[in-house]
């Protein structure tokens, strides 16, 4: 977990300029107790206020669009959904030198799971599953391109730069193998569908195994479901990554898409998060292990060796 800057133009946040934020925009919370809450979250810091509200900043400019999207799209997905979401009490305004706007939610109670460390895996899969399945079946409305709703190419280069700087440091031949395989998949040919685009650890809660709650839609939105399959990998153990799959109804090609979204962003986190957040680089290296733990099983159960190829690659 990480309470201390993790970008280069990261703006400093402390409590004292929350609370001057609270007295000049919201007085009836200014007296509350404040305190940080270090989380492994990279786009925003949290501060729990009380005992049931919760302030969130964008560290980065970043990070301000996705308080106008919470904003507007968290209580309209709410009432669908199986398990709580934030709920935004308060949404103020750049004010004090803090140059964005900000949020006072209710708090949710939980704890992040860990991965390999889940203790009811079977459990949490399917729970997993009916919020996913659930949030499939939303009428798309106008809602905004979810952050990971569109192709892998988009992303193909930021990843093939980040296997490089992690030479030495993984096998990069095996998951640029993964990764080209990834990228040969179908795209997505079906209508667009709410998802939220970043089921990491750090955005989940859970209490005595169960999935409680999910946090952080600052990249929701409608796209191709194969993002949020990121779980099976970051998060599941293998035993019940089929259960997980099988309750889904996802075909090879969107599997596909989901395993390279989950070797994406863990390549790409790996390098820039390894000093500053121990928690995010750990969660990456545990992807990679179990993304080429899957896919060189794949190759040797057909008789195939994965290749690595030289070039883009294409949908």
């Amino acid at each position: 977990m990480s309470a201390s800057a993790m970008h280069a133009d990261e703006w400093p946040i402390d409590v004292a300029l929350v609370r001057r934020l609270l007295a000049a925009q919201f007085p009836r919370w200014a007296e509350l107790p404040i305190e940080r809450f270090a989380s492994s979250g990279t786009v925003n810091a949290l501060f729990r206020l009380g005992d049931d509200l919760a302030v969130r900043l964008p560290r980065i400019a970043g990070g301000a669009g996705d308080v106008e999207r919470e904003h507007r799209w968290l209580p309209w997905l709410a009432p669908k959904l199986p398990v709580p979401i934030p709920a935004v009490l308060g949404k103020g305004v750049p004010g004090d030198g803090f140059p964005w706007p900000w949020t006072v939610h209710r708090w949710l109670d939980g704890e992040n799971p860990r991965e390999g460390h889940v203790a009811r895996p079977a459990r949490l899969a399917a729970d997993l599953a009916e919020f996913i399945v659930a949030l499939r079946r939303i009428e798309p409305a106008d809602g905004p391109p979810a952050y990971r709703g569109g192709p892998l190419r988009e992303v193909d280069e930021e990843t093939r730069t980040a296997i490089g700087l992690l030479e030495g440091t993984i096998d990069t031949g095996t998951a640029t193998a993964a990764w080209q395989e990834a990228l040969a998949a179908p795209g997505w040919d079906g209508p667009p569908v709410w998802t939220h685009s970043d089921l990491m650890p750090g955005n989940l809660l859970v209490a005595d195994g169960r999935l409680s709650a999910v946090i952080d839609f600052g990249t929701a939105g409608v796209g191709d479901p194969a993002c949020d399959l990121i779980p099976a990998w970051n998060l599941l153990p293998a035993s019940v990554r089929e259960d997980f799959r099988t309750v889904l109804g996802v075909d090879d090609a969107t599997w596909a898409r989901g395993r390279g979204w989950a070797l994406s962003m863990a390549l790409i986190q790996l390098p820039y998060y390894r000093e500053t957040n121990p928690a995010m680089a750990a969660n990456a290296r545990h992807v990679i292990q179990e993304v080429q733990s899957e896919t060189s099983s794949m190759a040797s159960t057909s008789g195939a060796p994965l290749a690595v190829e030289t070039g883009g690659g294409s949908l």
